[in-house]
Formats: structure tokens, C-alpha cells, sequence
């Protein structure tokens, strides 16, 4: 079967489509990633087909504000869906959605008459269980979290319509609302399977018959994959260190960022006692001296088993990838989805506090990892996760449901 994945965001939003994707293709499939240019390496180092996507997440910087936010938003699906129609002229048997790309692929599913499903990293539909993922992780309510999710649906649509108006004219296709075409989706119970572990985010029992949540997909490295010399020497030459990193949300700090961040991670670690690893990211984190190493891009799952705790900006692959290490956490939340799963980490016992982006200092920083540390519970937290995640098998069900019979029936078409 030829299966189309498409995904598009920053590194996190991609690679866990990397390790789906090899997963795929290692059962016979011809699986094909479409995202962005940055990102070609990535891909096809995993043994997948390539397709470039328009558009680069991350050009515009922060925004100021809601209206701005939106704007900037709906800039960037504008450039995603003038190419999207691009990335299927060599045809797909099956278009597997992200939940940036699904509100786009819909649309080329109906004009390419194929089935979709989805597969998303964030929770995405209303319930009474959480509020939206990009509300803030604060909860309203059950009947205010189910409300504010089906304003955030009118949001999505608002953002995407220009697009989808663009995409649809392009394809030939009549005219409709973005919210016409959401509707008569979630009528046909179009699948979504959800990459997160139900050990971190439970399945809302209010949802509808064919939301799932599955486990994570793991980004792909190469079985041979090791640390690098100077990784393994530092680890050996003392205590587990504490690995410090923003990711590609570091940028939103503004100029001179890289070295205040670097100044500070350096300042909490010396009144915390420990040792520590920084990653570069795109803030541009870089410090030297003593039980101070800086690092570039690292797989997590080699680097993260070997921590005290991980501090991060809480993304939904880096929270993971925590989680699946057995290791504390000091979340660092700075926008979009990031509040949902520092707040999930300090629900689960893995955290003892989130301190946001904004209020972030040496002080907070270095009291956090004390805890995180020395207050046993919260790496014992972080264990029992691992260990329900070590018996999930996301991938796996993903292509019990690519292989299903029937899957190609109306219940899986846009």
C-alpha cells in the first residue's frame, strides 16, 4: 500500500512520524513523509520517501498577541496549503493526517478520492475532561473545558478557511466551509488515532466511538546509534547530570537569548549542586566549565536514561521522551501546547512545578531541580509512567488499523 504521511511543524511535530513511518514501511508498506525541506535528511535517513512542504514554522518568530497569533497562523496554512496539493501527484493509497495537516488533507483526500485517518500528537477534539491544549492547561470545568473546545474548533476553522478556499479552487472542488467539512467528518466517525500513552493522558470517556489513543511513536535512530565520545566520557567523569533544553521554543526569548539562557542554566545548576548537559536548540544554549557540557542534536532516548532530570519546554515529544526515560522533570513551558503537558507532568507526581518561560529564574530553576532530584517520589512517578509505556505499542496500532479490512470504506474518507 502506499501510504502518505503528512506533518508539519517544528522538529518535534515531525520526528515521531519518522519511527511510525519506518514501522510502516518495515511491514512492506511504501511509505512517503511529506513536511518541510529542514527536515529531507530526517526523512529520508529513516528509509522513507520525501516530499517537501512549503512554509517554515518557525520564520516569524513569537507573536505579540491573539489577533497576531492568528494572523501568523493563518499566513503559514495559507503556504501549506498552496503545496500540499503538490505533495500527491504520484499518487497514495491512503493519506495519514497530522493535526496540523488534517483541516488540508481533507481536502485532497475528497479530491483524490482515497481514505484518510488521522494521527495526532495532541488531543484535539472538545471534552469535559481538559480544556483545549492551547488554552493554557488550566481547567474550566467539565461543561466550560467542553465549550472551550468547540470554540477552539471555530478558531481552527478561522484559521484554516482561507486556505481550504484556496486548496478547493485549485482542486476543482465546490465550494464549502471549513466547518461543513469538519461536520460531516466527525458524522462518519473518521478514525484518529492519537500518539500519546493513555499512562499520561487518559482517553475522555466522552468522545465518540473512533477517537483512540494509542502510545507514542518513538523518532527513529538507527539500531547501532551511540553517544557521541565526549557524551560518554562527561556522563562517566561523575554524577548523572541534569540535561537542559528549550528545543526549537528557546527563539521566542528574543535577542541575546542563547547567552541569558545559558547564564541562567549554568547560575541554577551551581545552587543546585549538579552537574549538567545543555542543548544548544534554537535559543543557542552554550556554556563551558566544570560539569558543564554542551551538546547539539542527541536522540533523547540514548541521552535521557542517563539523567538526574530533564529540564524542557514541555513539547509533546520531549515530555515523552522523558517520561519513557524513568527520569524527574522540570517543565518550561512557553506557548502553544506546551502549559497541557507541563501541567500533565506535574499531575502525574514526574514534576514538582512547571515554572513558566516568562518567570523563569536561576533561583526557581535551581529550587525545582532540587526537588526534582532529591524528592524521591517524583522520579518514582516518572518510573511507574515508563513502565506503562514500555508495554504500549503505538506503532503497532497503527498498522493493525492500515491493514484492517474495511479501512477503505466511507468511514475513513474525508
Amino acid at each position: 500500500m502506499k501510504i502518505l504521511i503528512t506533518a508539519a511543524g517544528s522538529y518535534g511535530d515531525i520526528a515521531p512520524y519518522t519511527g511510525l513511518g519506518a514501522h510502516l514501511g518495515a511491514a512492506g508498506h511504501d511509505v512517503t513523509l511529506a513536511t518541510h525541506g529542514t527536515f529531507e535528511r530526517l526523512v529520508r535517513d529513516c528509509g522513507l520517501r520525501f516530499r517537501p512542504l512549503p512554509a517554515d514554522p518557525g520564520a516569524s518568530g513569537p507573536a505579540a498577541g491573539r489577533k497576531d497569533l492568528i494572523r501568523t497562523a493563518s499566513a503559514f496554512v495559507r503556504q501549506l496549503g498552496a503545496g500540499i496539493a503538490d505533495v500527491a501527484e504520484e499518487g497514495a493509497d491512503l493519506l495519514l493526517l497530522s493535526t496540523t495537516t488534517a483541516p488540508l488533507g481533507r481536502q485532497l483526500a475528497e479530491a483524490m478520492g482515497v481514505p484518510t485517518l488521522g494521527a495526532y500528537l495532541q488531543p484535539a477534539h472538545p471534552t469535559r475532561d481538559f480544556a483545549p491544549v492551547l488554552s493554557g492547561g488550566r481547567s474550566l470545568g467539565a461543561l466550560g473545558n467542553r465549550a472551550a473546545g468547540r470554540f477552539s474548533l471555530r478558531m481552527v476553522d478561522r484559521v484554516y478557511a482561507d486556505a481550504i478556499r484556496d486548496l478547493r479552487a485549485r482542486l476543482d472542488l465546490p465550494a464549502v466551509a471549513p466547518a461543513a467539512v469538519r461536520a460531516r467528518q466527525e458524522a462518519a466517525g473518521w478514525p484518529v488515532l492519537h500518539g500519546f500513552s493513555p499512562a499520561v493522558v487518559r482517553r475522555p470517556a466522552d468522545w465518540r466511538p473512533g477517537l483512540d489513543v494509542v502510545g507514542n511513536w518513538w523518532p527513529h535512530h538507527a539500531p547501532e546509534a551511540r553517544l557521541p565520545s565526549a557524551v560518554e566520557d562527561f556522563l562517566g567523569d561523575g554524577s548523572p547530570p541534569v540535561f537542559i533544553g528549550f528545543g526549537s521554543m528557546g527563539a521566542g526569548a528574543g535577542a541575546g537569548a542563547g547567552e541569558r539562557l545559558s547564564e541562567l542554566a549554568v547560575a541554577a545548576l551551581r545552587k543546585a549542586g549538579l552537574r549538567g548537559v545543555l542543548q544548544t536548540g534554537r535559543a543557542g544554549l552554550q556554556a563551558t566549565g566544570e560539569g558543564i557540557l554542551t551538546v547539539g542534536e542527541v536522540p533523547h532516548a540514548l541521552l535521557f536514561p542517563r539523567m538526574a532530570a530533564v529540564v524542557h519546554h514541555a513539547g509533546a515529544g520531549t515530555t515523552a521522551a522523558g517520561l519513557r526515560a524513568g527520569v524527574p522533570a522540570v517543565p518550561v513551558p512557553v506557548a502553544a501546547d506546551q502549559p497541557f503537558w507541563a501541567a500533565r507532568l506535574v499531575a502525574l507526581g514526574a514534576a514538582p512545578t512547571a515554572v513558566p518561560f516568562k518567570r523563569l529564574t536561576a533561583e526557581r530553576l535551581a529550587d525545582a531541580l532540587t526537588r526534582a532530584v532529591h524528592e524521591g517520589a517524583h522520579t518514582a512517578a516518572a518510573k511507574a509512567v515508563a513502565r506503562a509505556m514500555a508495554a504500549e505499542d503505538g506503532a503497532g496500532h497503527v498498522l493493525r488499523a492500515v491493514e484492517r479490512p474495511g479501512q477503505a470504506s466511507p468511514v475513513g474518507r474525508a
